[in-house]
């Protein structure tokens, strides 16, 4: 499955605007190339999205699926991810609406739809069910075999979950090729999926078989491209996380650029779990990708700052004091483009 841009979307986001579970949804709709006709959010209905997200996306915000169906979509993208990782009643009965209503249905969520004997029931023959979180087949242990490719094996890594990996990886991308490299944006968690089309969801593949997911779509990809870009995940400080490790072993990185929310002194929602200051965090990441020298050394050589909450004066200062702090090249890709960072990836 992938999304095309002849495709018509509406992207199920409710409480995801000004709430904290909408990721998914305001990611597609920054870097997807599929068009949006309609974004469902009963809490902003009637509001201009672009003033509420910061996003070139002039769709209307409607209250209901039923709403969005004026705008003729074909497909409704699930964009929220609710705490417990199921749909609230009253949500599912609205996806039901859309597929009875003959649409398609792109799912991010943990929640299997396509299982469901009720949705099946609903399809037509022109209608599909893309579940992104399904572990793939012919799966195997890593092996460390990546590092035999001749690109450059970009990975995002950060301080915390949710700090801006996927977007940083994206804009780096974006500036990668702009300047002619023969890039590639590796999607390894569902919204990634959902805007590149392809890729693997690291959190619903079981820990024994993560690195060697993550090293299959290197070896895919790395004859064919001169630079891969791999979308992080978690964080070697969160106490939750187990993503990264699988990364780093799968893609045996060239190069590590470190993604960190300006400011944020603790793990979000665990406040007693501090961020200590950055050049540790630097020499932490480059420690365990070495291993003692099991793995060949790397090195993080830039920092993509998230400044989204703060004003312009405000970022450029924050990215001033962490190019003083760490002695690394920084900027935030998103607000000011991504060929600084580019550019010291190249340079490594």
């Amino acid at each position: 499955m992938r999304l095309t841009p002849n495709h018509r979307v509406a992207i199920l986001l409710h409480e995801g605007i000004r709430g904290s579970h909408g990721k998914t949804g305001l990611t597609f709709l920054r870097y997807g190339e599929t068009p949006i006709v309609a974004v469902i959010d009963s809490q902003c209905a009637g509001e201009s999205l672009s003033q509420l997200t910061g996003i070139s996306c002039d769709a209307p915000i409607v209250d209901s699926v039923t709403s969005a169906l004026v705008y003729q979509p074909d497909v409704l993208l699930i964009g929220i991810a609710p705490s417990g990782g199921a749909l609230p009643d009253v949500w599912w009965q609205e996806v039901k609406q859309a597929v009875a209503a003959g649409l398609s249905v792109v799912n991010g969520l943990h929640t299997q739809m396509d299982s469901d004997a009720e949705l099946r029931g609903l399809l037509r023959p022109h209608q599909w069910i893309w579940d992104i979180r399904r572990e793939p087949e012919g799966l195997a242990v890593g092996s460390g075999k990546a590092r035999s490719l001749s690109c450059q094996r970009l990975l995002t890594v950060g301080t915390d979950m949710s700090v801006g990996k996927m977007s940083a990886s994206l804009e780096l991308h974006r500036a990668a090729r702009f300047q002619g490299i023969r890039s590639k944006f590796l999607a390894t968690g569902q919204a990634g999926v959902m805007i590149a089309g392809e890729g693997i969801p690291l959190d619903a593949i079981r820990v024994d078989f993560a690195a060697g997911a993550v090293e299959q779509l290197v070896m895919r990809a790395g004859d064919d491209y001169d630079l891969l870009i791999v979308e992080g995940q978690g964080s070697l400080l969160h106490p939750g996380s187990t993503a990264t490790l699988p990364l780093m072993r799968g893609t045996q990185p060239t190069g590590l650029v470190l993604v960190h929310r300006a400011g944020q002194a603790h793990i979000r929602n665990h406040e007693h779990v501090p961020i200590p200051p950055l050049p540790e965090v630097i020499g932490l990441y480059e420690t365990v990708a070495r291993a003692g020298g099991a793995f060949a050394a790397v090195r993080v050589v830039a920092i993509a700052l998230n400044t989204g909450h703060l004003d312009g004066e405000a970022a450029q200062r924050a990215i001033a004091q962490v190019q003083e702090e760490t002695g690394l090249p920084c900027t935030d890709a998103v607000r000011f483009g991504g060929d600084s960072l580019v550019d010291a990836v190249i340079a490594e």
